[in-house]
C-alpha cells in the first residue's frame, strides 16, 4: 500500500504531471490523516535505527579503532538523520494541509459533544431514578430468597447423599461378610 506523494517533500515543485498534480491537491482530511500516521511511523522506526546504530558505534576517544568502519557507521548515521529530516518536513506538510483543510469548520464546543442532564429534567430523571432504584430493591431481594431456598435445597440434597452412601456403605458391608 502506497501512499502517493506530496509536493515539497524533498521534491521539486515541478515534479508531478498535471493529473497527478491535480490528484495531490484534492487528497481529503482522512487521507492526509493517513499520510501524516503512515509517516509518524516511519519516523519512529528511523528513530530506533538511529538509537540501534548509536548503541553499536564506539567513539573514538583515544581507543584504537578502525577509521574505515567508523566511517561507514557515521555515514548510515548521516544518511537517516538526512532521511529523518525529509520526514519531519513532509510531517508538516501534510500538518499545514489538514490544518488548511479544517480552517472552515466551525469548531465545536467540548460541551455540545458531552451529554449532561439540564436542571429542568432533573425531577423528572429523579423520579424515573427513584423508580428503577425501587425495582432494583424489589429485583435484588428476590434474588436473595431465591439464592436462600437454593442453599435449603443443596443442603437437602446433601444430606440425602451422604444417607445413601452410608447405606452403600453398610450393604457393602453386610455383603462382605457374608463371603
Amino acid at each position: 500500500m502506497s501512499t502517493p506523494p506530496l509536493a515539497g517533500a524533498g521534491m521539486p515543485p515541478g515534479a508531478f504531471s498535471g493529473t497527478q498534480a491535480q490528484a495531490a491537491r484534492e487528497v481529503n482530511t482522512a487521507s492526509l490523516c493517513r499520510i501524516g500516521q503512515e509517516t509518524v511511523q516511519d519516523i519512529v522506526f528511523r528513530t530506533m535505527e538511529i538509537f540501534q546504530l548509536l548503541r553499536n558505534m564506539q567513539l573514538p576517544n583515544g581507543v584504537t579503532y578502525h577509521t574505515g568502519t567508523y566511517q561507514d557507521r557515521l555515514g548510515k548515521l548521516q544518511e537517516h538523520l538526512r532521511q529523518l529530516s525529509i520526514l519531519f518536513r513532509k510531517l508538516r506538510l501534510v500538518y499545514d494541509k489538514c490544518n488548511e483543510n479544517c480552517a472552515g469548520l466551525d469548531p465545536v464546543p467540548i460541551e455540545q459533544l458531552i451529554p449532561y442532564v439540564e436542571e429542568d429534567g432533573s425531577k423528572h430523571d429523579d423520579r424515573g431514578a427513584a423508580s428503577q432504584l425501587r425495582f432494583a430493591s424489589e429485583e435484588r431481594r428476590e434474588i436473595m430468597e431465591v439464592n436462600k431456598k437454593l442453599k435449603q435445597k443443596n443442603q437437602q440434597l446433601k444430606q440425602i447423599m451422604d444417607q445413601l452412601r452410608n447405606l452403600i456403605w453398610d450393604i457393602n458391608a453386610m455383603l462382605a461378610m457374608r463371603n
